[in-house]
């Protein structure tokens, strides 16, 4: 038997491949984006008891209600924008699920697609799978700057989706005012719409303002949101995230969301509802990550990697050109081999492997992990 694949240039990811290799050597593990250390115990107790007290079986399709009012209120909250959580809010198995769905349920074989690169790896393959064209823009270091006339000149009658990520993975870059402004005239008077991947909302540092599209009228309008729990209460593994989007677009991914995952764990989007009437939960992330930021910035000025800015996520990427001439991939391979700790070559996050001589480490770990790694790093 034969199957013609429909993604022949996909495999495993980056991500798999150096968390495979950072178990085989025992290495340090700085590639993937999670944390080493527990999440609030008082949020584990609250998914027992909802456990223990029956609710183990499908949530409502769109979610469990009072979680999705939850995100309504802090959304209002932040950036004075009301979502409907009865009609514009639905819980997701994880974040990457929101943009998948977000993506399926628009993107009509020949539509094309505006990808800011290097990107996080679920864009390109989702709009390839259904048949989108994607128009890559190639972004450079140290600063990862948008020339918005590039854009508009890569505009034509076929765009039918901008994809944005702030604050960005890898580059820990966030995008301000002026970007969004220059996205809303980009936009104005067409059928462009947009994905705002903001996974990492809660994470900006240095008293900077994360900038979501829902602070602009014009583009909420015309924007799925998409974010996640796990970035936000350090549980990666329980795969809860969101989308965000006016009711006319909403009505369209619920069409996917319905046969793609129907409903997201209900113990769990019950305790996350409890967990947020506590607005410190989410509020203070962003001091708890820029301690572990600055910490992990203090080590590596030790190390004779160049830092990069690091505006938002958890993650700091670094140039190494006082280090090596080798190519970022095969210097990250030799770092989990000779050094046991373990990266992402940057390069993986272009669809060309364009690569700019850049790293990217999380520091979302344990400060004796930190430590441990930098020491190892700092022998390099």
């Amino acid at each position: 038997m034969q199957l013609k694949s429909k993604m022949p240039e996909v495999g495993t990811t980056i991500f798999t491949v150096m968390s495979q290799l950072a178990a085989k050597y025992d290495a340090i593990n700085l590639s993937q984006g999670f944390p080493d250390y527990e999440c609030s115990p008082e949020l584990v107790e609250l998914v027992n008891q909802y456990m223990k007290s029956g609710h183990n079986q499908y949530a409502p399709m769109a979610g469990v209600f009072s979680l999705r009012e939850r995100i309504a209120e802090k959304q209002e909250k932040l950036h004075l924008a009301k979502y409907n959580p009865e009609t514009e809010i639905t819980i997701t198995a994880g974040g990457t699920q929101a943009i998948f769905s977000s993506i399926a349920c628009v993107i009509r074989p020949g539509d094309e697609v505006i990808v800011f690169e290097p990107a996080y790896d679920s864009y390109i393959p989702a709009v390839t799978l259904f048949g989108g064209v994607v128009r890559s823009l190639e972004l450079s270091a140290p600063d990862y700057t948008i020339n918005w006339e590039n854009v508009r000149a890569m505009i034509n009658e076929k765009t039918r989706m901008i994809i944005i990520n702030t604050p960005n993975n890898p580059t820990a870059k966030t995008l301000l005012e002026e970007d969004m402004l220059q996205l809303i005239r980009l936009t104005r008077n067409s059928n462009i719409l947009i994905i705002s991947d903001e996974v990492y909302e809660h994470l900006v540092y240095d008293g900077r303002k994360h900038m979501s599209v829902s602070d602009y009228p014009e583009l909420m309008e015309r924007s799925f949101i998409t974010a996640s729990f796990g970035k936000l209460l350090h549980t990666t593994g329980w795969k809860v995230g969101y989308c965000l989007a006016p009711e006319w677009l909403m009505k369209e991914f619920r069409k996917v969301h319905q046969f793609e995952v129907f409903s997201v764990n209900s113990a769990v989007q019950c305790a996350i509802s409890d967990h947020l009437l506590n607005e410190h939960n989410y509020l203070k992330i962003s001091d708890f990550f820029q301690i572990k930021k600055n910490y992990f910035l203090n080590l590596m000025n030790e190390t004779r990697f160049d830092l990069l800015p690091c505006n938002g996520s958890y993650f700091q990427s670094v140039q190494y050109s006082r280090i090596s001439d080798e190519n970022d991939s095969d210097l990250a391979m030799r770092i989990i081999k000779d050094f046991g700790v373990a990266c992402i070559p940057v390069s993986a996050f272009y669809r060309k492997g364009t690569d700019q001589k850049v790293l990217r480490f999380c520091f979302a770990k344990k400060q004796e992990t930190l430590e441990k790694a930098v020491f190892r790093l700092t022998k390099i």
